[in-house]
């Protein structure tokens, strides 16, 4: 594993053309849109301003070139007719506000995928034998679906494809596309994604075979840590097209229909979660044992084309060991916790099985593969036992390779049991498999601890973000809003995860109840909406979790410039705001009912009546020397019923405060008063109800304080006085930090900002439990959910890949490196480099690809002067801010500073 990501240590200037041109859709292996794609670009150097005047020039298909002006480049409206389905696109731009037209850009070209109403395709179900019919989720086989077509031969063949299940298509044997996992995982009884493959060099002239091999996956396997089957429906099916231009300039379209059949295939079990089984032994079916297929005997939603990247197979990683235990097991370990499956490329003669066990640690005494730590149980009920297992049988064929694409895992190591067939360590391989998001941000310093938790860090967000982001990639693998909510600003500094998080949202929208209630986790196979499960029911609205669907599209506007996104999120986010807002007046905590039997005329703003998960894996209270606190663990209903009314007020706050934001940038004039003036009121109510006149909050925990100074709850006059209660505790702590899911990110900035840097990176460079550096030092290569996820025996809990706690990581752009930005800007116009510099590092250097090019950040210490170079992209400033000297604002292009600090 790479120690670190460097930053380029030069700056590479751009041609003086417009450039990195692309559009708002995704694509497996070139870019497919809807009807109406959003454009946008880098401008070039010689832009002015970000409302620059562009010339488009597009060309759709063989129809004339058409020439409009537009203004601006960031997701410009499509500016010409309508696409239809499958037209091909070029388009270039150049810049007309410069002194002299800029040069014109290179040609970008795409293409409208099939749209849904020219979808003429059948939904197909393969006919199940009853003996596979009767087997329960995570157990079943997957099916072939075949047909055959004769074609004088194609020119161009564009295959369009769907399902409800997640699925593979093989137009003669060669597999189509580079895509994984598809369709992907959606909210499937309102949103569904299609994939485009270009399959020209697989169709031949004569007859043809066409097979889509389909599996449960999202739709109807395993869902969450108690392994319950997805609800969306009960049976699997698959819809396709393959349209064909052949040579004399006809046209053959080649459909999913009646004349299909079912069979079964080599994957003879296939669940997303517990694993897959191939046995290469099984033949293809003849056709006596070829069944008839269903017809569109599912109901399904439009067909859709994804704004989001897709999930690739990104990179190979080697075995680094393998080790034979006394059992006759061998165990690999890849060096790496991520996301993916093994590849294995030596099966063995015929009949050879390997079974493969797949984990994130070693038990330390015997050196076995262990996944308890991953085992899940609620009160009264049996364990659900984890597991990720694939098996293969070989049928001994030369070049036989198992690569599982109808499961995925999270794991390091691998435990691999094949009797006494050898096995070589240059025959496994790990594919690292997830959303294939662009790199945008990149980070190095002289502290190579920083460097390594950087990685590790960036790591975890890897093996979390496989086609919606999620809280680890083992024992749940769901899309838990807070998580997101959480890591989404550090996030989109290391990719773009423009398309991705939209992707995400709408599922977020789809899944959101009746009531207004946001669901914990989207898509929800579980399917709370519904109200089918009290408990889910009961444990559904949380702050800090449902405020995602808030706070998330308001940083998608904030980093991109993307205004659509505000107005496809805004009533969802009305809803969810309001039910909190009657939730809080309706609704009032025990302990304040004891208090006053009448509500305080405040308490119409506290939200502490309903469920909050709080301030989740907190670390347990320790002394000044660093131990552990001892304390009497309550009851799972004791800490159901705890007031978590500070949480929720803040966060009801906030989300109101950033709902009357999001109300004024899309002039919604009298909603952004009405939701200016509810947040006043809620953090008046906050203020009244949890801080006293000393500046101490009630709740009296370093998350408080964190929530009071990052979120403007303390007032001016009391900012100084919170600041140092927090400081205090921390020390209290023996300089531990004693935050938990939802302030672990903001604590360092808080701490920074508020004249406490030095204590900042003291606990940001603690070894101790609980700490950053203490898990590195424990050996791990993802964060985890808890700060002891390995003991000091070694032994592991909980999982050891959740990326929230690595949004830390965000402070060595924003603080180390000292780029942030602006608080007044969108879409990066305007920035701020700021360093904070400290002893423990004596250089860092940094990059990240705005919306406006790239900029680049680099400082070091000679002695005590710190020289300082900014690269600015066009049609941005930033502002320069140093110790002990004042703000200089600069333009494009290069600038270099050398200031003399005192640096402790």
């Amino acid at each position: 594993m790479a120690a670190h990501t460097p930053a380029a240590t030069a700056t590479t200037r751009v041609p003086d053309v417009p450039y990195d041109l692309a559009i708002d859709f995704g694509g497996d292996r070139f870019p497919v849109s809807g009807s109406r794609p959003r454009l946008s670009w880098k401008p070039p150097l010689s832009a002015v301003a970000a409302d620059d005047t562009y010339e488009l020039q597009v060309r759709i298909g063989e129809q004339p070139v058409r020439s409009v002006l537009t203004v601006g480049h960031l997701l410009v409206d499509w500016p010409v007719r309508e696409l239809g389905s499958g037209e091909r696109v070029r388009w270039r731009v150049r810049n007309r506000a410069c002194a002299d037209d800029s040069a014109w850009s290179d040609w970008h070209t795409f293409e409208a995928g099939l749209l849904d109403a020219d979808w003429t395709a059948s939904w197909i179900t393969p006919e199940e034998d009853p003996q596979s019919a009767q087997l329960p989720p995570g157990t079943r086989p997957a099916r072939s679906l075949r047909t055959t077509f004769r074609t004088p031969g194609a020119v161009r063949a564009r295959l369009y494809a769907t399902a409800l299940g997640v699925y593979e298509v093989f137009v003669n044997g060669e597999r189509a596309g580079g895509a994984e996992l598809t369709p992907g995982s959606t909210s499937y009884d309102l949103t569904l994604y299609a994939q485009a493959a270009d399959v020209t060099s697989s169709v031949r002239p004569g007859t043809n075979t066409i097979e889509i091999v389909l599996s449960d996956g999202w739709y109807r396997g395993q869902v969450g840590a108690f392994r319950k089957p997805a609800g969306w429906g009960e049976l699997l099916a698959a819809r396709m097209e393959l349209h064909l231009e052949l040579a004399d300039g006809t046209h053959q379209v080649v459909r999913t229909d009646q004349h299909w059949t079912s069979s079964a295939c080599s994957v003879v079990r296939a669940d997303l979660m517990d694993g897959q089984i191939t046995d290469f032994r099984t033949p293809a079916a003849p056709d006596s044992e070829q069944r008839p297929v269903l017809v569109d005997a599912v109901t399904a939603p439009p067909v859709d084309w994804s704004p989001a990247p897709p999930v690739r197979s990104i990179e190979d990683l080697p075995c680094v060991s393998l080790t034979r235990l006394r059992s006759g097991a061998w165990i690999a370990d890849f060096g790496q916790n991520a996301s993916g499956w093994v590849t294995l490329t030596d099966l063995g003669p015929a009949g050879t099985r390997t079974v493969i066990d797949y984990g994130e640690h070693l038990d330390p005494a015997t050196g076995d593969l262990t996944t308890t730590h991953l085992d899940c149980q609620r009160p009264g009920d049996p364990v659900t036992v984890f597991r990720q297992h694939d098996e293969v049988v070989s049928s001994g064929a030369a070049g036989e390779v198992f690569e599982p694409r109808h499961t995925v895992h999270g794991f390091r190591y691998a435990r691999l049991q094949r009797g006494e067939a050898p096995l070589d360590a240059t025959s496994l391989a790990m594919r690292v498999v997830h959303t294939d998001l662009r790199p945008t941000g990149a980070f190095a310093c002289s502290n190579e601890d920083l460097n390594r938790l950087y990685a590790v860090a960036r790591w975890s967000f890897r093996g979390n973000a496989v086609d919606v982001p999620t809280d680890c990639p083992t024992r749940e693998r769901i899309g838990w809003t807070g998580d997101y909510q959480v890591f989404a600003p550090t996030a989109a500094r290391l990719y773009d995860i423009h398309g991705f998080s939209r992707k995400w949202l709408r599922s977020v929208r789809d899944d959101q109840l009746d009531d207004g209630r946001i669901a914990n986790f989207s898509p929800d196979g579980r399917r709370i909406k519904l109200g089918t499960d009290q408990r889910l029911d009961m444990m559904t609205g949380s702050a800090g979790w449902g405020d995602a669907v808030v706070l998330v599209p308001w940083l998608l506007y904030r980093t991109y410039g993307d205004r659509q996104v505000l107005a496809e999120n805004w009533d969802a986010m009305v809803r969810w705001v309001e039910w909190a807002l009657t939730t809080a007046r309706s609704a009032r905590h025990p302990s304040r009912i004891t208090r006053s039997a009448e509500p305080l005329p405040h308490e119409e703003f506290l939200w502490d009546g309903s469920f909050h998960w709080g301030e989740w894996c907190e670390p347990k209270p320790r002394t000044e020397d660093g131990s552990v606190t001892e304390t009497v663990p309550g009851a799972p209903e004791d800490w159901m019923k705890a007031d978590k009314g500070e949480v929720g007020t803040a966060f009801l706050y906030r989300s109101t405060a950033k709902l009357a934001e999001i109300a004024a940038v899309l002039r919604h004039g009298e909603e952004a008063t009405r939701y200016r003036r509810l947040a006043g009121r809620i953090k008046d109510a906050w203020r009244t109800e949890f801080l006293d006149d000393t500046g101490h909050t009630s709740v009296d925990s370093q998350a408080s304080y964190v929530r009071a100074l990052a979120y403007g709850l303390a007032p001016d006059d009391l900012r100084d006085a919170a600041s140092a209660r927090l400081t205090e505790l921390i020390l209290k702590a023996g300089t531990h930090l004693g935050t938990g899911f939802l302030s672990t990110a903001d604590l360092l900035p808080v701490l920074a900002d508020t004249g406490h840097a030095d204590l900042a990176y003291e606990v940001l460079l603690q070894r101790t439990s609980p700490s950053w550096l203490g898990m590195l030092d424990r050996g791990a290569t993802t964060i985890w959910e808890e700060w002891d996820g390995v003991d000091e025996n070694g032994d592991a809990h909980e999982s050891l890949n959740h990326y929230s706690k690595g949004a830390v990581i965000n402070f060595l752009h924003t603080h180390t490196l000292g780029l942030r930005e602006a608080d007044d800007s969108v879409a990066w116009d305007r920035f701020v480099v700021a360093p904070v510099v400290h002893s423990s590092v004596s250089w860092a250097r940094g990059t990240f690809e705005s919306p406006r090019g790239t900029i680049t950040v680099e400082w070091r210490m000679e002695d005590d002067d710190l020289h300082l170079t900014v690269d600015v992209p066009p049609a941005c400033t930033a502002a320069v801010v140093l110790p002990g000297s004042d703000d200089v604002t600069v333009g494009p292009g290069l600038c270099t500073v050398r200031r003399r600090i005192d640096v402790r």
